[in-house]
């Protein structure tokens, strides 16, 4: 048991968590709402069931500030290897709550329950990937909060609150996908400087978050085929619709092709094809 809190369903466990200032309570609302739904011991809903926020709950810092004030540094010196842990550990926190809120905002879509399924085993999996760059965050005397952050990942699922295609489209298919492109040059760049314990983070980051895809890459084509609409082209329109700028090239063609993500869906979005 991670926490003994009353949890009356699905939605009312998802949305606790997203509310949740303090981030240990944060983390082990999202793990225990996981294992309690994994074992049908909660309901999808309850009448009683709180308000999904708009916005999740943080603690004081880290300070939050636009995304060109987030300096980059080296990977070859400490300070900057704590600099990316702590952009991963942002990264992975907006992520558990990316996920919460798409279990905990559409819980009303007549959906099958494994929808929901894939959904927290997401959640649960980025609450494990938070738990993971923190503990090593500490280990290298840091700790989440002691840098700004931005707050463009969270921007960007706002921005499709009303539709779940769209959500799909810009959270999974987008802003996760590029994890699998930049994850293992990070992890190559880890080794390279001796930093092993990273670079093994990385590594168990970069797995799961290909089944996250796939969860992302298989929902969207289950919308669009009940649509009648082919899925990269639906694709492009909701990119085009919802998400600001090109799409960044090198893309890991094998690992997105792996998660059911092809060329055919994001090539044509770079910004050599935008214009």
């Amino acid at each position: 048991m991670y926490t003994d809190e009353a949890i009356a369903s699905l939605r009312a466990g998802a949305t606790k968590a997203i509310a949740a200032t303090d981030l240990d309570r944060k983390i082990n609302l999202t793990r225990e709402t996981a294992v309690r739904w994994k074992a049908r011991r909660l309901s999808l809903r309850h009448p009683a069931d709180p308000l999904v926020p708009d916005r999740p709950g943080r603690p004081e810092k880290p300070e939050l500030v636009p995304p060109k004030a987030v300096g980059k540094r080296s990977l070859h010196t400490l300070p900057g290897r704590i600099a990316m842990l702590h952009s991963l550990a942002h990264i992975e926190l907006n992520a558990v709550d990316l996920a919460l809120d798409i279990v905990a905002r559409f819980a009303t879509e007549p959906v099958p329950n494994s929808f929901f399924d894939g959904w927290m085993r997401v959640a649960d999996e980025e609450a494990k990937h938070f738990g993971l760059v923190r503990d090593r965050l500490r280990a290298l005397g840091a700790d989440y909060g002691d840098m700004p952050a931005h707050d463009g990942l969270w921007q960007a699922a706002h921005a499709t609150r009303n539709d779940l295609t769209a959500r799909l489209a810009v959270v999974p298919l987008i802003l996760e996908a590029r994890g699998l492109d930049v994850t293992p040059s990070l992890q190559a760049k880890m080794r390279e400087t001796g930093d092993i314990e990273s670079a093994d983070v990385l590594n168990i980051i970069y797995e799961d978050e290909k089944g996250h895809v796939a969860i992302g890459a298989k929902w969207f084509r289950f919308f669009c085929a009940r649509e009648r609409v082919d899925a990269a082209t639906r694709f492009k329109e909701l990119v085009r619709e919802n998400f600001r700028g090109a799409l960044k090239a090198p893309f890991n063609d094998i690992a997105r092709a792996e998660a059911g993500l092809t060329p055919s869906f994001y090539r044509s979005l770079t910004a050599s094809n935008r214009g």
